[in-house]
């Protein structure tokens, strides 16, 4: 795993990522990995983050009492534990009422085939990584499904709005309300995943390899230049952004930036 730098994304005064302290603040995540080393680094990174607290533990019979009497956000397992491996204790998990018995749950594994990402995710996981992994893409990761969780607490809305914008997941349209009327943005359908995907997050950052999973869904695997198709189609939409919406404000363009190395962000109108 590796560290990365703390520079501010571009044309924006905070960095997304530590802005992701409000949303972690008094999280806590049970941790289940039998590397000392990695352990101790994710744990750390975890809590420099604004977690709570970060329970660690090396072999599943323990990680699960701790899952049904603990109450955790998030669950981070390994699948090579020693003893029940973290997809057997995460079906234990699920498959008994208990305290964290519907917390999210990430894989963090070297088994990195198709087949077994595929059995990860029907045995209960909601993400599934490959070590190793950068921290950005495991905040990031970690930030998304609590994005999830706290979305299914609330009342559901059809519509999402960002300052003059309103997306609408369900007829997956684009609009911008200007001060007569409102009109369609004209995107195209994979135009809109991204967008909606950069919207719904609320200024948090989306990593170009969530983006990609999400958005590119024709594609059964990650071709070794995924960032530079990604970055050739955010290329084209903030310009299409920018012809489509010139009331925004030429500060305020691109209305897609970069956060760190290889994350994105969808602007916050509402606080700009």
């Amino acid at each position: 795993m590796t560290q990365t730098d703390a520079s501010a994304p571009d044309g924006m005064a905070e960095d997304p990522f530590a802005a992701l302290a409000e949303a972690f603040a008094g999280r806590r995540a049970l941790l289940l990995e039998d590397d000392p080393a990695l352990a101790e680094h994710v744990a750390e990174r975890l809590l420099a983050a604004g977690f709570a607290g970060v329970d660690r533990f090396e072999a599943g019979e323990a990680a699960l009492q701790a899952g049904r009497t603990g109450n955790y956000d998030i669950l981070i397992l390994d699948r090579l534990t020693a003893g029940m491996d973290g997809l057997e204790m995460l079906k234990q998990l699920r498959s008994n009422p208990g305290a964290s018995s519907d917390a999210p749950a990430l894989m963090l594994t070297a088994l990195t085939g198709e087949r077994q990402r595929v059995e990860g995710l029907l045995g209960g996981a909601d993400d599934y990584l490959s070590k190793p992994i950068g921290d950005e893409e495991l905040l990031a990761r970690i930030a998304a499904q609590l994005r999830r969780v706290a979305r299914r607490a609330k009342p559901v809305s059809t519509d999402l709005t960002n300052g003059p914008f309103r997306l609408s997941p369900g007829a997956r349209t684009l609009k911008l309300r200007t001060a007569d009327r409102e009109r369609l943005i004209d995107l195209s359908p994979l135009e809109f995943a991204i967008v909606s995907e950069l919207m719904t997050a609320r200024g948090q950052p989306v990593t170009k390899t969530m983006l990609w999973d999400r958005c590119w869904v024709e594609w059964t695997f990650l071709p070794d230049n995924f960032v530079n198709i990604i970055d050739a189609r955010i290329s084209a939409l903030r310009r299409r952004l920018k012809e489509q919406a010139p009331e925004i404000g030429e500060d305020l363009h691109p209305l897609i930036v970069s956060a760190r190395s290889q994350s994105l962000v969808f602007r916050d109108l509402d606080a700009a």
